[in-house]
């Protein structure tokens, strides 16, 4: 998995087992999301500097790492037909919103939208670009929910998190 929003895919797709709604979740967030970045994003880096967004993103995603440790309020062997709060579209758009703040192509797009000054195709690209890094996901991930613990996906995001925050922090990689 390249992406924190990739491994969210994936445990939307194993706990709520309805891949439709969570894509289309995943298209609203993104569209959002990307959307807000574009048009608000290169303000935002006139006023932080890299040291500051470095930081930040470092830490968010240590902060990620350890939530993945914290167990749900589910059970593995809840009814997966049990709808959340905000149901599954709701919690899908909610869920990948936040993921998406401070995310390689939130940062992607508010650079994109600022060079090329096209708006409207940065985001239609860069939505299309996280549909088909996350739509897959979401179907091999609603196929495999047989076979794979949440509480090992919960395990191996939190190492993967953990790695990419010390790796940011420490500049690790370039």
């Amino acid at each position: 998995m390249g992406d924190k929003t990739q491994l969210l895919a994936l445990i939307l797709a194993l706990r709520f087992r309805k891949p439709w709604p969570i894509v289309a979740g995943i298209l609203v967030a993104t569209l959002v999301n990307h959307a807000l970045a574009g048009a608000l994003g290169a303000w935002v880096t006139t006023v932080l500097g890299p040291i500051w967004l470095r930081w930040i993103l470092g830490l968010s995603f240590l902060a990620m790492a350890a939530w993945m440790l914290v167990p749900d309020k589910y059970d593995e062997d809840d009814d997966a037909a049990e709808v959340p709060r905000w149901g599954v579209f709701g919690t899908t758009v909610v869920a990948f919103f936040l993921a998406e703040m401070g995310d390689k192509t939130q940062i992607a797009t508010v650079m994109l939208a600022a060079q090329y000054q096209a708006w409207a195709w940065v985001v239609a690209g860069t939505t299309l670009g996280m549909l088909l890094a996350n739509a897959p996901v979401v179907w091999l991930g609603e196929r495999m929910t047989r076979r794979i613990p949440i509480r090992l996906v919960h395990l191996v995001s939190a190492g993967v998190f953990l790695v990419l925050g010390l790796a940011v922090l420490f500049g690790w990689g370039g």
